[in-house]
């Protein structure tokens, strides 16, 4: 049965493939089509959760082992990263009731999005999205994890501004990329570093060798995951791209931000528990992260007006509790909490209109007098805490201004020092300038100058271009007679075709690289 688990990313994967091609290939095309992409994403996602559903059943009869390996991925000396998926534990449950939520939501997107324009690309991506997150969940190493964490992230893109045309989703799904992009930053060092310390990515010996690392090199790795976590998991101070993730469609903005995506920062917390374990300090940190943003979540989401952004708020606050727990030591309580908000905010997502249509003219319960009377405080809840524009000025900012620094570096003194020669195409030979003074149309001018040169390159190029023609000029050009007009006129050609050739971009860069040496020479 362990052979079987490969079919939970691969029945998603080939769906998503197979409405690709029947879409880009104009077999459907519109609403004719719809029914086709709806057969295949269902009938996928049915079989992955009769698959998930069978082996987690199997588990409990024995009839599935741990972890199944399919193969190397790459060799090389002592190191091996292996292509294995785990078939058993938190890993599977998760997966099963991922699919089964998967399958809730494309069964409502069937009728929920019929007859939009974006028909087919949703359910491309859903699957896709599905095939992603299977393949977090379980794999069995770090490299496949982190390919199913960028595919899921680059959906949650494609899916945030699934109404292109707009400008505010097209600017909120950038957004929330880019910020995501720096959670993996966390990851890849962390990934790194686990190559380097332990010669492995597998997260078994992840945990299995956490225990031989130092006390710092541990803290240091645990931290590098737990950056990643923070990121997709929206807690401070990355919280704010979760709102803005919220312009997509409800299906996706059920599935993705309620029950399935936005706990892969927990999971991956979960999945290293023995390595935080070993590191102190960033138990610690997970206890202050998940604090502020539970704290932060709950005091912002007082003073929220519509329903998905009270949502919002209520997912990073909940995520910051489990933050919380695993901080503490609670990993199954973190685990059980995990499940049960994926269910509950999945649900709630997906009937949030229903429930603005019940509660219709409604009053919404006020708040503590106490609280109440502060103006203060709700002043800073409706900015919700500037959060976003303080990272903006700690960070973007800076960034935006370095950025200007160098270029102005770049301009000012690197570009005049490797300054190339004027295209040679303006140069006129030394010949045809001999002859036109010779017959008196001195066509001369300062712009028309035989070879023009910027920075030290330039005027290295332009130097032997003047020697070549004073050569040219004295000594040929000057001879008296027929022939040595004639062989003027042939020395001055080849000498001309030497300077063009003096003159191209590869000699340029020799020119560039031997300056470069004397100078490095000389520091020396």
């Amino acid at each position: 049965m362990n052979a079987w688990i490969v079919l939970l990313p691969l029945l998603p994967f080939l769906a998503a493939v197979s409405v690709g091609v029947l879409h880009f290939a104009g077999v459907t095309n519109g609403v004719d089509g719809e029914k086709t992409t709806a057969r295949i994403t269902l009938t996928s996602m049915a079989l992955t959760a009769l698959a998930a559903v069978t082996l987690s059943i199997g588990t409990q009869f024995g009839q599935s082992g741990e972890v199944f390996n399919y193969g190397d991925w790459l060799g090389m000396g002592g190191l091996h990263i292996s292509f294995s998926l785990k078939a058993a534990g938190f890993n599977l449950l998760l997966a099963t009731l991922f699919t089964l939520l998967l399958f809730i939501v494309m069964s409502f997107s069937v009728n929920y999005l019929h007859r939009e324009a974006g028909f087919h690309r949703f359910f491309f991506c859903l699957n896709l999205f599905a095939a992603a997150m299977l393949l977090l969940v379980l794999s069995g190493n770090a490299l496949f994890t982190f390919v199913g964490w960028e595919v899921a992230g680059l959906c949650s893109y494609c899916l945030i501004a699934y109404a292109y045309d707009r400008p505010v989703a097209a600017h909120n799904a950038t957004r929330a990329f880019v910020t995501n992009r720096v959670g993996d930053g966390g990851f890849l060092l962390g990934m790194g570093l686990s190559l380097v310390w332990l010669e492995s990515s597998d997260w078994q010996l992840i945990n299995a060798t956490a225990g031989d690392l130092a006390r710092g090199d541990a803290t240091l790795l645990a931290l590098s995951f737990a950056v990643a976590a923070f990121a997709k998991s929206a807690q401070i101070p990355f919280t704010p791209w979760l709102a803005r993730a919220m312009e997509g469609p409800t299906p996706s903005s059920a599935v993705f931000y309620g029950g399935v995506m936005i706990h892969a920062g927990v999971f991956l917390l979960i999945q290293l528990q023995t390595l935080f374990e070993q590191a102190p300090l960033a138990m610690t940190v997970l206890v202050v992260i998940g604090a502020l943003t539970t704290v932060y979540s709950h005091w912002v989401g007082l003073s929220q007006t519509d329903i998905k952004s009270s949502h919002v708020f209520a997912i990073s606050a909940q995520l910051g509790l489990m933050f919380v727990e695993c901080g503490l030591g609670f990993w199954t309580l973190a685990a059980w909490h995990l499940c049960a908000h994926a269910v509950v905010r999945c649900y709630l997502l997906l009937t949030a209109p229903s429930i603005l249509h019940v509660t219709h003219g409604e009053p919404v319960k006020p708040v503590v007098p106490a609280l109440a009377r502060c103006r203060w405080a709700f002043l800073v809840s409706l900015q919700r805490g500037w959060l976003e524009p303080a990272v903006d000025w700690l960070l973007l900012k800076p960034i935006q201004r370095l950025a200007s620094d160098m270029r102005t570096i770049d301009e000012k003194f690197i570009d005049p020092l490797l300054g190339v020669p004027a295209p040679a195409i303006k140069a006129i030979s030394s010949l045809a300038q001999w002859e036109e003074r010779r017959m008196g149309a001195n066509l001369e001018s300062e712009e028309d100058s035989f070879a023009q040169g910027s920075g030290l390159a330039g005027k290295l190029a332009q130097w032997s271009a003047a020697l070549m023609s004073w050569f040219e000029y004295h000594f040929i050009l000057r001879g008296i007679g027929k022939h040595s007009i004639h062989l003027g006129r042939r020395l001055g050609r080849a000498a001309n075709r030497f300077e063009r050739m003096l003159l191209s971009p590869r000699y340029l860069a020799l020119f560039v690289l031997i300056t470069l040496m004397v100078a490095l020479g000389y520091a020396s």
